[in-house]
């Protein structure tokens, strides 16, 4: 479903539950990252790109004072969150992603009206690409549609992220904000961690998409596995003597790999690796260079499976079945995105191959694993937008 045919559903939605049509209507993207992970907490550089499913809101103003009442049109659940005052943590859960942002606006002295909201979203759920974000931005440019004011777009993302971490309790970075919030059309982006600065990255070739292979896995961990890699980091960073690995190179590292146990060796190993081969990537996608940004994206899964350690039997499975494709069946490259342990892949293919493609990585990820992968496609989508209002 596309953005408009979207909107038009979210409108009748909102028609059936209020009565009336909306006034407003505003969309976010969710977003998958095409290279650079786990290097955002080490001031390193990530290159995200939106992908064409949204959370997407339908608002007009309520005739009852100080309140905003959420419709959630999926899975058909109500909430209501108090604007008369500050707005505060609350149930349901999902309602804080909203309620976070609400809070952001109004410690910004905006006052936020009493609306009747509707939405829905087509990010998936729990796949890593970033469905809360995508509520969360959406959130915000629907406050700027019904206010008529405008908010720095860079701004409003971070608005989102401390959203997510005050309210929602997630530790998250930058990435999947600034993605939604900052996306265009035809463009991946390239977004220094350190800086914040954004780079636009075009990919305009229609030839080339990606592919998102969901592996409807996530395993459940000891816990602590992410504090873990990061405080690795910060010890390899201190004992190579930089203020992050950012600062460290492949020299700098061999030179003072005596002073590192053999597992933070690995892991700065992978980082250090990593912010180069997500800058060679953007440049040999402005270059349309296909081939060498696939052989990029095998560099970066090999290395989260070995040297960070963060991939899984599942994620490998897809990344195998990949490179057994190769560029003669149309996949260019492939690797795991997202924190790992489960969730997607994301592989760099030739637009004419999605449907071989597919059915064949579908049909050997069920034989390798006896689990049915979820598969679709994306073209680099537009960040978020208001479609109505």
């Amino acid at each position: 479903m596309n953005l408009q045919e979207l909107a038009a559903q979210v409108a009748a939605e909102f028609q059936k539950h209020y009565g009336r049509e909306p006034r407003w209507i505003a969309a976010a993207p969710g977003r998958v990252n095409v290279i650079g992970e786990h290097t955002d907490y080490n001031d390193g550089f990530v290159l995200p790109m939106a992908i064409d499913r949204y959370a997407i809101m339908a608002a007009d103003l309520a005739s009852a004072p100080g309140k905003i009442s959420l419709y959630d049109t999926h899975f058909k659940e109500s909430a209501a969150i108090d604007v008369s005052g500050p707005v505060t943590k609350g149930a349901p859960k999902w309602s804080n992603y909203i309620r976070g942002v609400l809070a952001g606006f109004q410690n910004r002295g905006w006052k936020i009206p009493a609306l009747d909201v509707a939405f829905t979203s087509t990010v998936p759920l729990g796949g890593g690409l970033s469905s809360s974000a995508a509520l969360e931005v959406s959130t915000g440019t629907l406050m700027e549609a019904v206010t008529g004011k405008k908010i720095d777009p860079v701004e409003k993302a971070l608005i989102a992220q401390k959203a997510e971490n005050d309210f929602a309790g997630v530790p998250c970075g930058i990435m999947d904000q600034f993605i939604s919030a900052l996306g265009r059309e035809n463009h991946l982006l390239l977004l220094d961690c350190r800086s914040r600065q954004t780079e636009l990255v075009p990919m305009n070739d229609p030839a080339v998409s990606l592919l998102i292979i969901n592996t409807n896995v996530k395993h459940e961990l000891s816990g602590g596995e992410y504090a873990e890699r990061r405080a690795q980091c910060e010890e390899a960073a201190r004992l190579l003597g930089v203020k992050s690995l950012r600062d460290a190179t492949a020299e700098i590292l061999e030179r003072g790999k005596n002073k590192l146990s053999e597992v933070v060796f690995r892991r700065a190993r992978h980082v250090i690796g990593e912010i180069e081969r997500t800058l060679h990537a953007a440049e040999g996608i402005k270059n349309s260079n296909w081939p060498t940004v696939g052989q990029f994206m095998y560099a970066s899964h090999y290395s989260l499976r070995d040297d960070y350690e963060v991939s899984c039997r599942e994620l490998d499975a897809v990344v195998e079945i990949a490179e057994g494709i190769g560029i003669k069946g149309g996949i260019f490259g492939c690797r795991m995105t997202g924190g790992g342990f489960g969730g997607c892949c994301v592989a760099l293919v030739k637009t004419d191959a999605i449907d071989s493609i597919t059915k064949r990585i579908s049909a050997d990820y069920k034989a390798k694993t006896g689990i049915e992968a979820t598969i679709f496609s994306s073209r680099p989508a537009a960040g978020a937008t208001v479609i109505k209002g």
